[in-house]
């Protein structure tokens, strides 16, 4: 045992100098990495320069650091070249490709979708009939967040063939109530009293800018078709909005309520 104790001390004094220089390296960079993160995310934010914060930016940041000091203590503590590691990564790269391609078209993907500013954070957007807004965008996957809190995790490679529409803040929180007017009513009348029973109910749930809309579609065989926009305020649900409206209007005389079978 004591023969061990001296093999585990003299190892330690001819390693003393490699195993300092690996320490600080490892301080240096753990330190590096949180200031630079909280840098870069405070620089992204309070930018005017058109650059979108996300988190993929972030990482690919954190990825140069750490290769750096990796490559700071290759050769002085592990004696490895960086130029060898660097030409048996090279003559491996086609089987890692193969391996990763699903990733690197992730990656790829993701950095194409910042640089060419397709979407950025804080964009509502409708993809594969979700509509929400872009929570994030990582090196792997893009976050989309429903009205109701649920969260779509998309890859990046689909995003990038999918059907994508950009929204407008009034487009992405606007909603739909239809309704038919019986025959003989006057058009004009009917719009006031529906503008009036629908800003009323639902002041508190729509966008002040953009108030209740009222549109006559076209002609049934029971009356005058058409439908009311509402801009439901961030945050609100969609069927809130319309469940509100739906019930201003159910006392309303002039609507057709029974398919016509009164008339």
């Amino acid at each position: 045992m004591t023969d061990f104790n001296e093999m585990v001390v003299a190892w330690f004094h001819a390693n003393a100098s490699k195993l300092i220089w690996l320490l600080i390296v490892l301080i240096v960079a753990a330190i590096a990495d949180r200031v630079l993160r909280r840098l870069v995310r405070k620089v992204l934010d309070n930018s005017q320069v058109p650059i979108p914060s996300a988190s993929i930016f972030i990482n690919l940041m954190r990825v140069l650091l750490w290769c750096l000091a990796a490559g700071m203590v290759l050769k002085p503590v592990f004696g490895i070249d960086p130029t060898t590691l660097v030409t048996a990564l090279g003559v491996g790269g086609v089987a890692i490709s193969f391996g990763l391609k699903d990733t690197i078209a992730n990656v790829i993907g993701g950095f194409g979708l910042m640089v060419g500013r397709v979407i950025q954070p804080g964009d509502p957007v409708t993809i594969q009939s979700v509509t929400g807004t872009v929570v994030d965008i990582t090196w792997r996957h893009t976050v989309i967040e429903t009205r109701s809190g649920d969260r779509m995790v998309i890859p990046n490679s689909v995003l990038n063939t999918a059907s994508l529409t950009k929204l407008t803040a009034a487009s992405e929180g606007s909603v739909s109530v239809p309704f038919t007017v019986k025959g003989g009513s006057d058009p004009e009348a009917v719009s006031r009293d529906m503008l009036k029973r629908v800003t009323e109910a639902t002041a508190d749930m729509t966008q002040p800018d953009n108030p209740p809309l009222v549109k006559f579609t076209g002609f049934s065989p029971y009356g005058t078709e058409g439908q009311i926009l509402l801009f439901a305020r961030e945050g609100v649900f969609l069927s809130t909005v319309k469940d509100r409206a739906a019930r201003a209007l159910a006392s309303a005389d002039y609507l057709v309520t029974d398919g016509g079978i009164s008339e």
